[in-house]
């Protein structure tokens, strides 16, 4: 640890002698600055900075010293260094070759000022609205290649497309089962809990029905997918981009597009509305085995009162909507891995960035779709 340090002021033939001692060093500089700014020293004086009593000198007691010559010559003071030892002046001209700079202040940062939150919110609103825009020109830029591929059939990578269809589809139903079930039990037990006040607890079964079919079956399935394979995309996309496998393509003459989009694009949107059928189903079994032990509605009972509360368009409702998540997910998941810049901090970041916005848009279309559906009359 640094040994102690003073500065001490005394009157000399009518100067002001300040004789700083001791070694003035970064341990000691907290000490030293509120030393220093408690001087009282009249102004207008001819003031000796005597040093010979300076053991050990580093940049910032070097920089006290000179932040203290600054505001004695800024009130009048005429100020003089003596004794300063050999060794000390080439570090002491190097600190004031850089200029005596204040420490800046600690100002309230500016997002938690009111200004600063109006700035902070318009400048994630112009940044939202831009990724929307670059998003859409992704998806004309897909568009043309999928058009494309029309004219020349060839050209699509059925092996490809399969091997998508396994990781996404069959791979996914355990996570999408299980939690389709979880669903329909806590639906069904808490829609019975309500219901049962108005002795109205049949209805558990149409509160059901509805729910899963129209919402929760497609939303729950998007939102998983969106987590589990919209993310491996842009990590897989965004793994080849660092390793530059991306522009190994374009120096082969491949499409990028057509190679690594395409295939996730059919891939999931296959298989998404059979997920949804999967999900819907398995959503409805747990809603019914909670049914018939809190309820006593037995299957038969069960059915008969789905059949009723149900139309096949309640159904259709939910499936229609699979087609359209399937595309937001693997067109934000494969934009973003083809954003990814060569690292790896990038890949990650991306990749949890595709997840929220693949999940935003998700349910602002779904949104969409529920005003669509009521303006309709569906």
């Amino acid at each position: 640890m640094a040994a102690a340090a003073t500065i001490l002021a005394s009157e000399e033939r009518g100067d002001t002698v300040l004789r700083a001692e001791g070694e003035w060093l970064v341990a000691r500089a907290a000490e030293l600055d509120r030393t220093l700014h408690n001087l009282q020293l009249p102004q207008g004086r001819h003031v000796t900075l005597d040093l010979s009593g300076v053991d050990r000198l580093d940049s910032a007691g070097a920089w006290l010293l000179l932040r203290t010559e600054h505001e004695l010559a800024a009130r009048g003071n005429r100020v003089e260094f003596a004794n300063l030892a050999q060794r000390f002046a080439p570090l002491l001209e190097q600190v004031r070759s850089r200029g005596v700079v204040e420490p800046l202040p600690h100002p309230i940062p500016a997002h938690h000022t009111f200004v600063g939150f109006l700035e902070r919110l318009g400048r994630i609103t112009a940044m939202l609205l831009q990724r929307v825009y670059d998003i859409l020109g992704f998806t004309g830029l897909v568009t043309v290649t999928v058009m494309r591929l029309f004219r020349q059939p060839r050209r699509l990578r059925v092996i490809a497309t399969l091997v998508q269809m396994e990781v996404v589809g069959l791979n996914a139903m355990p996570i999408v089962g299980l939690l389709s079930f979880l669903i329909g039990v806590v639906m069904a037990y808490q829609g019975a809990d309500q219901l049962r006040r108005f002795g109205a607890e049949i209805y558990t079964v149409n509160l059901l029905g509805i729910s899963v079919l129209r919402e929760l079956g497609v939303l729950l399935s998007a939102i998983i997918i969106a987590g589990r394979s919209g993310s491996a995309f842009t990590a897989q996309i965004g793994t080849m981009q660092v390793n530059e496998e991306i522009d190994a393509l374009r120096t082969l003459g491949l499409d990028p597009v057509e190679v690594l989009v395409l295939p996730r694009l059919f891939g999931l949107g296959i298989t998404l509305p059979l997920i949804v059928f999967y999900a819907d189903f398995m959503g409805l079994l747990g809603g019914g085995l909670m049914s018939w032990a809190a309820l006593g509605i037995n299957p038969p009972n069960f059915f008969t009162q789905l059949h009723t509360a149900i139309s096949q368009s309640t159904l259709w409702v939910g499936v229609l909507k699979a087609p359209f998540f399937a595309a937001i997910i693997s067109l934000v998941g494969c934009y973003e891995g083809l954003n990814v810049t060569r690292s790896a901090e990038s890949v990650g970041r991306l990749t949890t960035q595709s997840v929220v916005e693949s999940i935003f848009f998700v349910i602002v279309t779904d949104a969409v779709f529920s005003i669509v559906f009521s303006m309709l009359k569906i």
